[in-house]
């Protein structure tokens, strides 16, 4: 364990996790407190992200987001401003250094067998060890020559600038189009043909594309090219402008090399709107062309020109696409009905156009109390679109999803979410879901990795706090749902994800807080406060045992179907009967569960782990086709 040390006002005691000022202390968890140790011991350096990442988690395969959480926690702890930072500075696309200068309590630098040692798992991951030693000298040769580019060592930079016509683009993100039309109702329009390139040059190119979930919130930001391509760490940035006249569409676009705001290429195109997607195509043949001359990777050959739709049926499926994403912005099952409803009138015009299959299972899922009705709905239209498009990556996924759940098809799953990462590597959703899976069936290294890449491809999205919980790696699946609270504070979803990683740390308060929070968010402000008043009278187990009154009320009004909230809210309070009442009714009734996760994680989530050594427990899991 490291030494004692001081920096500023600020005494740091890595043995009790705690930094102290003025006889005041603050709390760190054990992973944090690594990374403030590890930038201790390099205090002044850069301390590049991946020694943070293989010293802090040498045995987890985590994203960098789960490391800017961690020093996101320090810097509120040490109210340090990132914008103007007198403790821990950030190194752009590269690391951190700790600038306060550092005091060790017994006079010197903590020796190696000194250094902090973070909690591990007990199953150590010899691949990853292996990765991370591979990797070692040439991340040692790229920090290098950075240096020599930093301080222009040899006149490197003005080489660099004469070979440098042509910038090298790996990963690209395409900016939200920007709609020239003073009529509001036409964002759809352009917000669809976003989400189209976006889908397009996943597919087409060997390039590492960003997820929409991840660009949409940069729509009309003031942010500069160079700052956005930094968050998102990206080379190319694609910006340009949709502007509807009639039945004619008229998109600019143009190709921005991203760290330098360097302009690459730009070009203008105008078609009939029954053309609009063989116009998608042309545009992202046009990018696909101009990076493949940048990178070394071989391009995949593109899909083939799609066939005109009539305008009205393409408006139809625009806003149901536009309606579908307004899901996670809170406007729930409301816009989910609006988007089954001009998605439907698109099949019923053009019944082989398999993306408005897909758009139609997804709106039939994530349904607070769903139905047999919606399952066969949405089954058979993931079947169909895959039927009528097998190179389509969406649709895979899409029916990968429903074969799990509420299918049970672990194997089915598991081979479709291969075709649909074979077909798209940049298929975030795909990844992340893929994650979840395999963490479930007891693959919890591959799946980690899964979770990894899907939140490099999508960093402003939650795509690792699951997995992380799952494999009982806490403090990392809070470190990234703070993270990603900071960008979202009025995400309920997230303020209910947090409920699970506080409870199982035994911080009951925070974790009631949140659950609070995620209710009020959705609107159930009486609950969320009859929650709060319970914990005051009688503490964890009081607010467990008003949280699931609440949850059969909603149930009883047939407001939701909550089986698993109801199996975990019994088994926090002991009362073992009525969760495994409920576990079995949320398998013989899993049709209707979508927001819960009733039985389909009942493999890994740790909230039942005081269940497991009861025959019910081994039995359950036998039903559902998994390892006892």
């Amino acid at each position: 364990m490291a030494t004692n040390f001081r920096f500023g006002p600020w005494l740091v005691e890595p043995s009790l996790n705690t930094v102290s000022r003025n006889g005041s202390s603050i709390h760190l968890s054990p992973k944090v407190m690594g990374v403030l140790v590890c930038l201790a011991q390099h205090a002044g350096d850069p301390v590049p992200k991946e020694t943070l990442l293989q010293t802090v988690w040498p045995d987890t395969f985590v994203g960098d987001d789960v490391l800017k959480g961690c020093i996101s926690e320090l810097r509120r702890a040490l109210e340090d401003d990132a914008r103007d930072s007198r403790i821990i500075q950030t190194i752009p696309k590269s690391g951190y250094r700790l600038i306060a200068p550092v005091e060790w309590m017994n006079g010197a630098r903590g020796t190696t067998a000194e250094r902090y040692e973070p909690e591990t798992s007990p199953v150590r991951s010899a691949t990853a060890r292996r990765l991370r030693t591979a990797g070692l000298a040439a991340i040692a040769a790229v920090l290098f020559f950075l240096l020599l580019v930093a301080f222009n060592i040899g006149g490197v930079q003005a080489r660099l600038r004469a070979g440098g016509r042509s910038p090298q683009i790996h990963s690209v993100a395409v900016l939200p189009l920007r709609s020239l039309s003073s009529d509001a109702s036409q964002e759809y329009l352009s917000d669809g043909l976003t989400d189209g390139l976006i889908t397009d040059l996943a597919q087409a190119g060997s390039l590492q594309v960003i997820s929409h979930t991840s660009t949409a919130r940069y729509k009309d930001s003031k942010k500069s090219l160079p700052e956005i391509a930094r968050e998102l760490n990206v080379d190319g940035i694609i910006e340009g402008t949709v502007q509807r006249s009639g039945d004619r569409v008229r998109i600019t676009a143009q190709l921005i090399y991203g760290p330098s705001d360097r302009h690459v290429w730009a070009k203008s195109y105008e078609r009939d709107l029954r053309d609009v997607f063989a116009l998608e195509r042309d545009v992202t043949q046009d990018i696909t062309n101009q990076i493949q001359e940048r990178v070394a990777k071989p391009q995949r050959k593109p899909p083939a020109q799609p066939m005109p739709l009539d305008p009205k049926v393409l408006e139809a499926y625009l806003q149901g696409s536009y309606h579908l994403g307004r899901y996670g912005e809170g406007s729930g099952e409301v816009a989910q009905e609006k988007a089954a409803e001009y998605l439907q009138r698109v099949i019923d015009a053009d019944p082989n156009f398999a993306p408005a299959y897909v758009g139609l299972a997804w709106a039939h899922m994530d349904l607070l109390r769903g139905s047999r009705e919606d399952a066969t709905i949405a089954r058979e239209a993931a079947e169909k679109a895959v039927e009528l498009d097998p190179n389509y990556s969406d649709a895979h996924s899409t029916l990968a999803f429903l074969k799990w759940q509420p299918g049970l098809d672990w194997r089915g799953a598991e081979e479709e979410f291969g075709k649909a990462i074979a077909l798209n590597p940049n298929n975030a959703g795909a990844r992340y879901s893929h994650c979840s899976l395999l963490i479930v069936v007891g693959r919890s290294e591959e799946g980690l990795r899964e979770c990894a890449i899907a939140q490099q491809l999508d960093p402003n999205s939650d795509n690792s706090s699951s997995g992380l919980f799952q494999t009982h790696h806490y403090d990392e699946a809070i470190a990234i749902l703070r993270l990603m609270l900071q960008k979202n504070p009025n995400n309920g979803e997230l303020h209910c994800y947090l409920f699970g990683p506080y409870f199982q740390k035994k911080m009951e308060k925070e974790a009631f807080d949140e659950m609070a929070q995620c209710w009020s968010l959705f609107g159930l402000s009486q609950a969320a406060e009859n929650m709060r008043h319970a914990f005051a009278i009688s503490g964890y187990r009081g607010a467990a045992r008003q949280w699931a009154r609440e949850v059969e009320h909603l149930q009883e009004t047939k407001q939701a179907y909550l089986p698993g909230n109801l199996a975990e809210a019994y088994t926090i309070l002991g009362d073992k009967d009525r969760a495994f009442y409920w576990l079995n009714q949320a398998y013989e009734h899993r049709e209707m569960v979508s927001v819960d996760g009733g039985v389909f994680f009942l493999g890994s989530d740790p909230m039942y782990d005081p269940l497991r050594s009861d025959p019910r427990f081994a039995d359950l899991l036998h039903r559902l086709g998994l390892p006892e």
